[in-house]
Order: C-alpha cells, then structure tokens, then sequence
C-alpha cells in the first residue's frame, strides 16, 4: 500500500521447530500459502479505512530454533522498520503456530497492541509479561494434534493475570492446519482484526471475556465459536465451556 499508513496488521505464518534453512520461495512455502486466505480476508475487512496496511512478515530461517527465537527478532526488525516510518502507529500481530508464537512474544514492542494468534504454539513457561496492556485472542482446534488447545487456553490464564485483556475461542471439528471448517477461521480472523483496531465492533462476548478479573479461571475465558458474531449480545457469564483433549 501506498503512503504512510494509519495502522497495520502484521500476517505471521507458522514454521518448524528447527530449521535454519531459509523458507522455501513461492508456493513451495505451505506455511506462507496457508495465510494467503487470512491476508485477503484481512484486507477486506479492513479496506474501509485506506490507511491501514497489511504485511506478510518474511523470516530470515524456517525455525523457531530454541534461544535463537528467528521469528521473533524478524518480527521486531519489521516493527521497528515500520516505526522509524510511520511512527507510533497500532498494529495488530495475526499468526499461525510458530508464527502465532512469534507474535506473542512480540507484543512488548510499543507498536503492538494487540495479537490474534491462529492454534498457536504455547509452550509451557513461555513469557506473559510482555502482554500487559495488550488485547490476546487466540483460537483453537480443540482437536489440534500438533499444538495444544490446552496449553492455549492455560497462556489466555496467565496473560490476564499479567494484566492482557483476553480469551480462548474454541473451533471444534477442525484441524492445525485449519483446513477443516477453513471459513470459521477466516471469518473470525476478519471480524477480530477489524474490531481489535476499532473500525468495527468486537464481538460482545469476546469484549466481556477481557473484562473478567484478573483471577478469573481458564475456562471462565474459554468460549465456543457458535454465535460469536459482532451483533450478539453479551451474555451474563462468559465461556463455561472447557477444551476437549481430541
């Protein structure tokens, strides 16, 4: 996009483990190919206001690599590129698994204020502190085989007791990949990152799950997908239900 933008929206594609190989280019990059929908879907939600630019983060190396946390510094060199032009601009940080990961551990930068993370990558002890201030929602498989929806749902716990405004969605019926029921999460990835940088209503729901205290449980801020539409009213206690371990 053209001219300094208002805002942006950072797209974060998920990797390996290890891997200190570059990505492979093009279409031979699946992770990179499964956000093309996301980045789309994105820019669609958010044409309404011309200012806001949407970027695909490209990473130095395929893998997290342990302490080497590649994604994570491709991240930041990106947002302090996008500082030094634009300035003190809000950006949302939308990823996928590592990408996911990435993105949480981003978030202290002072441009971010907010993370949608797609079946992320939440190992246990990862850092929390970072996402003070920040809105935190992440949407899960609760059949995910490759990352856990529980340790999802355990991180959304911590976050809020380090002082983040967030939630689980649960999407059952799906996969890591997000192939199965793909719409449900581009559809939802949309109406987030547009209500996260306030050019449309968050769902109701979802703004009630950041008002929870800080000392409320996991599942308390756990809620299912059906009915999470932008237009639904709030209801009285917000997401009982409880992550399946298929």
């Amino acid at each position: 996009m053209a001219g300094r933008p208002s805002a942006a929206v950072f797209i974060l594609h998920g990797g390996y483990e290890t891997g200190l190989e570059a990505p492979a280019p093009g279409a031979l990059n699946l992770p990179g190919l499964r956000m093309l929908p996301f980045a789309r879907v994105v820019a669609r939600a958010v044409r309404g206001d011309a200012g806001v630019r949407v970027q695909r983060i490209r990473y130095t190396h395929r893998g997290w690599n342990g302490h080497r946390e590649d994604p994570l510094h491709d991240t930041v060199r990106a947002l302090d590129d996008l500082r030094k032009e634009a300035g003190d601009i809000p950006v949302v940080l939308l990823g996928h698994s590592m990408g996911a990961r990435a993105a949480l551990h981003a978030a202290g930068h002072p441009l971010v204020r907010s993370v949608v993370g797609l079946a992320p990558w939440c190992p246990p002890g990862d850092p929390v502190t970072q996402l003070a201030g920040r809105d935190v929602v992440l949407l899960h498989s609760t059949r995910d085989r490759v990352t856990s929806p529980l340790a999802s749902q355990s991180l959304t716990a911590r976050a809020r007791r380090a002082g983040a405004r967030t939630c689980l969605v649960t999407i059952p019926g799906s996969d890591h990949a997000m192939i199965r029921r793909a719409p449900a999460w581009h559809h939802m990835a949309g109406i987030l990152v547009s209500g996260l940088l306030g050019l449309t209503p968050v769902p109701k729901r979802v703004e009630a799950a950041f008002e929870l205290p800080p000392g409320a449980t996991a599942s308390e801020g756990t809620l299912p997908l059906g009915g999470l539409d932008a237009g639904e009213p709030a209801p009285r206690r917000c997401g009982a239900g409880r992550v399946g371990r298929r």
